[in-house]
């Protein structure tokens, strides 16, 4: 894995420190596995774990990401007891990337809170280069 790039420091109007943040034009793609670069296999079946073969679109967009300076991280359901397998899955197919995080919660609907600007993409069967649109959202009430 390579090295990610270096956080800028952030401080508050009184000069107290500030969760830092990536520099300007460099995200932090959070990608899920399965159903979105390869097709749904469930953690009860981890034998299909090995081989399923990745969807050639996510692949290629996903290692052009990483390649631009993208932070690429997998976010998936399956668990710690699959992450040798995951790993390596991802290296005999190439995917580049920084680091994973198992045992997301199953399940879907989710709606993530966070201090730091959260975008989502609902993946929906193409990785393709993404585009700006407006769309609608929930925020907190003022």
């Amino acid at each position: 894995m390579e090295k990610q790039p270096e956080l800028k420091p952030i401080f508050d109007e009184q000069g107290n420190a500030l969760s830092p943040i990536l520099p300007e034009g460099v995200k932090n793609f959070l990608i899920d596995i399965d159903g979105t670069i390869c097709d749904d296999v469930p953690n009860e079946q981890p034998e299909r774990m090995r081989i399923i073969e990745p969807y050639p679109d996510a692949l290629e967009i996903i290692n052009k990401w990483y390649d631009q300076g993208h932070i690429i991280y997998y976010f998936t359901s399956r668990t710690e007891e699959h992450r040798s397998i995951t790993e390596e899955w991802l290296r005999k197919h190439g995917f580049k990337y920084h680091g994973m995080l198992m045992g997301k919660p199953r399940g879907g609907n989710y709606h993530w809170i966070d201090n730091h600007i959260v975008r989502a993409t609902r993946f929906k069967g193409k990785f393709t280069d993404l585009i700006v649109e407006t769309k609608e959202i929930e925020v907190f009430k003022d």
